[in-house]
């Protein structure tokens, strides 16, 4: 049984015959719940981050400075925008500009490294890129990304569109808004996949739009009283989507921290009267922790969502004693599909530890076996998902979008059970991915990098429970033959490996463990290493 919602629903058929239960009252695109929200709130804070704040009518004004420089630049509907930056009020104007002029955006991790960032800029032929000054050393060099004639940093693109707004050339913060199709792409959100390729998942304005309502559905946000802490990048979807953009729905008021720490996020959620925020359980975990946790007013704090990772009953349990007024909310959902599928309300997150809660009012779900029929209620599955907020695929990759979505279903990869009341339960990952701290660590792009180095025979990299992140990475390395093993040298080789990974990688995907062995890593007849047995190996016991 799906979750309630008030608004009326409707069956429609979107990306080429998916046949799909929609809201059938709803913006027509983003920049209509702007529009609305501009319109209904001028005044209303819409961002604040440790430097600053804007208004939605001053976000208005400075959106459309910006778009005079984009258009002046030749940036037309359909080019691809990326958006190397941290958690700033720049971001959300810089998006905002971009959708004014149909452009499609594409934010970035600013932990990514520069062989990360030149690869999504070729994969998806990206026209731009704006960026941080203090990332210029993540953004490409010459010659690595052919498609990009133009680099922006984000300071200089700001003053030169308020110099434009001085010379009265700028857009009217009213007129001149693109006029985007329902399933025309507004976002490139890139995910690894099992093969370690980063795929970009096209999330289209329908897609926003349904998980959008689905939040303030579910969450029972309340229009112009919601303050929402984003503690976690703006370039994921739980930023960008489940806390941004659902802000902007409720005319709400967006609170930035660059990064989480625990005095700074306590600090924020009291200055600001924070109603509400998203983050992963470790979070909970280390502000609990916090010596001075106990000295903050938090009693505005209505709504707790996580994901990513189960919550342990002493975790909710702590919390309860200490904000009753706080309700836990487990999500459960993916980039693919623009954010949540699942959610468990907060009267039944205490006693259904077990579940990721019941379907969103427009989310459909498959639990199926390896031949992809249907199994039994209470059976386990693959969990395949569709509805109007799941993306249509990823950009120009024929081959992932073949092998990842069926009938208008994506392939979660996750092994779960529906019961007869409609409560799902995730069991365990089918693809082999590491949650650290919210971050998804796939490791087949770890194992490829650590086998590109000359002293790697073959390597495995799996996860391991952590209390604090959830989880975190763990790499067996198989060395060429003749290589030293002396225990100094192997301290040496793991410190050179851990330099190799940093210079190729996102620092959160270096492994954070290292076990070397002389022995050939255990497979089973197809050649498939089976990290079962490295695991009840290596990992140690307490």
């Amino acid at each position: 049984m799906p979750l309630s919602t008030t608004r009326r629903l409707r069956q429609e058929s979107h990306f080429d015959g998916r046949q799909l239960l929609c809201y059938a009252d709803r913006p027509a695109d983003l920049l209509a719940l702007f529009r609305q929200t501009i319109a209904a709130a001028p005044d209303t804070l819409a961002l604040i981050d440790e430097q600053q704040q804007i208004s939605y009518r001053e976000l208005a004004e400075a959106s459309a400075a910006v778009a005079t420089v984009f258009n002046s630049l030749r940036l037309r509907p359909g080019d691809r925008l990326v958006l190397l930056t941290g958690n700033c009020i720049e971001f959300g104007v810089i998006a905002l500009a971009a959708w004014r002029l149909g452009l499609v955006i594409v934010p970035l991790n600013p932990r990514n490294v520069r062989n990360e960032v030149a690869y999504v800029l070729n994969q998806c032929q990206a026209k731009a890129l704006v960026f941080e000054e203090a990332l210029a050393d993540r953004t490409p060099v010459d010659g690595q990304a052919p498609s990009c004639s133009l680099v922006l940093e984000v300071r200089s693109l700001i003053a030169r569109s308020r110099a434009a707004a001085l010379e009265g050339s700028s857009v009217g913060a009213s007129d001149q808004w693109y006029q985007s199709g329902e399933e025309d792409v507004a976002v490139l959100l890139y995910t690894s996949g099992t093969t370690g390729k980063p795929k970009g998942a096209m999330l289209t304005h329908l897609n926003l739009i349904h998980s959008v309502l689905h939040f303030v559905d579910t969450m029972d946000l309340h229009e112009g009283r919601e303050r929402s802490l984003l503690a976690v990048p703006i370039s994921h979807v739980t930023g960008l989507v489940a806390i941004w953009l659902t802000m902007v729905a409720t005319r709400g008021t967006t609170v930035m921290i660059r990064e989480f720490k625990a005095p700074v996020f306590l600090a924020a959620m009291v200055k600001h009267g924070v109603t509400h925020t998203i983050v992963v359980p470790a979070i909970y975990n280390l502000l609990m922790r916090d010596p001075q946790f106990a000295d903050h007013d938090l009693q505005a704090w209505r709504i707790g969502g996580f994901g990513g990772a189960a919550m342990p009953q002493a975790t909710i349990s702590a919390l309860a004693k200490a904000l009753p007024g706080l309700g836990l909310m487990n999500a459960y959902g993916a980039t693919e599909t623009t954010s949540p599928v699942t959610l468990m309300p907060a009267a039944e997150q205490g006693v259904r530890l077990d579940s990721v809660g019941r379907l969103m009012p427009c989310a459909q779900l498959r639990v199926v076996d390896e031949e992809g029929h249907e199994v039994g209620c209470g059976e386990t599955g693959e969990l395949w998902i569709a509805g109007p907020m799941v993306v249509p695929g990823y950009w120009d990759n024929a081959e992932a979008n073949g092998h990842e979505f069926t009938d208008g279903f994506w392939k979660s990869g996750d092994l779960g059970t529906i019961d007869a009341h409609g409560y799902v339960r995730v069991l365990d990952r089918k693809k082999d991915m590491i949650n650290r701290g919210g971050y998804k660590v796939y490791s087949a792009e770890v194992e490829g990098v650590l086998c590109a180095h000359p002293a790697v025979l073959e390597a495995a990299v799996f996860g391991q429970s952590d209390p604090v992140l959830g989880e975190r990475s763990r790499a067996v390395i198989v060395l060429q033959p003749g290589t030293k093993r002396a225990a100094l040298d192997l301290k040496a080789i793991e410190a050179t490996l851990r330099g190799h990974c940093a210079d190729l990688m996102a620092d959160y995907k270096v492994p954070d463990f290292f076990e070397f062995r002389e022995q050939a890593l255990p497979r089973n007849p197809n050649g498939k290493v089976l990290k079962r047995e490295l695991r009840a190996i290596t990992i140690p016991r307490h």
